[in-house]
């Protein structure tokens, strides 16, 4: 998985990652209905090109390549995965 949103994004869910997003990996976007159902966005890891785009636009500082993630988050790999394994 090339990026992991982590921790900061819970309750915040700014949505400027998902604007600059060239791939459009960023999910629930203001516009699903799983958007007001969840409580931070997501990057799909089958899609995600690796850029590192959204991490300058994260506001909280909430998006980090996995090799980054600071280790009292790592389990938002797999709450990452979780998330587009029925979709």
């Amino acid at each position: 998985m090339p990026h992991v949103i982590a921790e900061p994004c819970i309750a915040t869910k700014d949505t400027s990652c998902v604007e600059v997003c060239p791939v459009d990996c960023i999910h629930p976007t203001k516009n699903e209905p799983d958007f007001g159902k969840s409580n931070q966005l997501f990057i799909d890891p089958n899609t995600c090109i690796d850029c590192g785009l959204c991490v300058d636009e994260c506001p909280v500082k909430a998006i980090f390549p996995e090799e980054d993630l600071p280790k009292e988050w790592t389990k938002f790999v797999q709450v990452n995965l979780e998330y587009y394994k029925g979709k």
